[in-house]
């Protein structure tokens, strides 16, 4: 708990912890946000270490929850990519500084909060509905590299899976199984890395309760609010964060 006596670290953690919550509970994408606020104030690996307990709690939920909708044609093409990713990713984080991965963590989260508003303007998702399965191996690497630095998988796997139209249930059930699979592929490298260790493993844990009732929370709150307009103010806060982080991470 020593991570979290800071009332500032205490703060962002739990900002952090219902950002996570939401996204699971339905606000698609929102989960972007949750390692970028909170490594306002930690090192970015260990902000990424301490929600990991809370990604592989509440993936338990989901895959039980979307056990019989999930499409395995997608997950077995992405997840040789996804392994490689998260590959990438640690070594990149084995030989970057920390201060550095400060900016890798800023432009993902820039790059994403850009690729949404652009998307809400009338963008089109860049890979066609009728792409073959080894474009999805590139996807899945992009997503498990994402992944690994920032728990910000999401964009690359929406990119391949959404034009392919699958039924809203099978969509969330394949993205809870692959992101399942992903985070428990990560849990090797992040122990490797010293950033899972005992402090991140307790920090998580403290906020595991938190996440359960924000995750409820969010399945009723999503079908009262004007989505398009949280969803807009949401976004450009990701590129206002993403370019902070960018900075601090210039400055260092």
């Amino acid at each position: 708990m020593e991570l979290l006596a800071d009332p500032w670290t205490l703060t962002l953690a739990v900002l952090a912890v219902i950002v996570v919550g939401m996204a699971k509970g339905g606000f698609s994408g929102l989960g972007v946000l949750a390692t970028p606020l909170l490594a306002l104030s930690l090192p970015a690996p260990v902000a990424a270490a301490v929600l990991m307990p809370v990604l592989l709690a509440q993936d338990v939920v989901s895959v039980w929850s979307f056990r019989k909708t999930w499409d395995k044609w997608i997950v077995a093409w992405m997840l040789p990519g996804a392994i490689a990713g998260v590959a990438a990713g640690t070594v990149l984080a084995a030989v970057v500084p920390e201060e550095r991965l400060l900016l890798v963590l800023g432009a993902i989260t820039l790059g994403f909060g850009l690729y949404r508003l652009w998307l809400e303007r009338g963008g089109r998702v860049i890979a066609p509905s009728d792409s073959p399965g080894w474009i999805g191996l590139l996807f899945g690497a992009a997503s498990g590299f994402t992944s690994q630095v920032a728990h910000a998988g999401g964009p690359p796997f929406q990119m391949w899976v959404t034009p392919r139209r699958l039924p809203h249930e099978t969509f969330v059930g394949t993205s809870s199984v692959f992101f399942a699979l992903v985070n428990w592929i990560k849990v090797p490298s992040y122990l490797a890395l010293g950033s899972l260790n005992a402090q991140t493993l307790a920090a998580g844990a403290a906020l595991l309760p938190l996440a359960i009732v924000s995750t409820l929370v969010a399945v009723r709150l999503i079908r009262r609010l004007d989505s398009a307009r949280f969803y807009t103010l949401i976004y450009l806060l990701m590129v206002a964060l993403g370019a902070k982080l960018v900075w601090d991470g210039l400055a260092v």
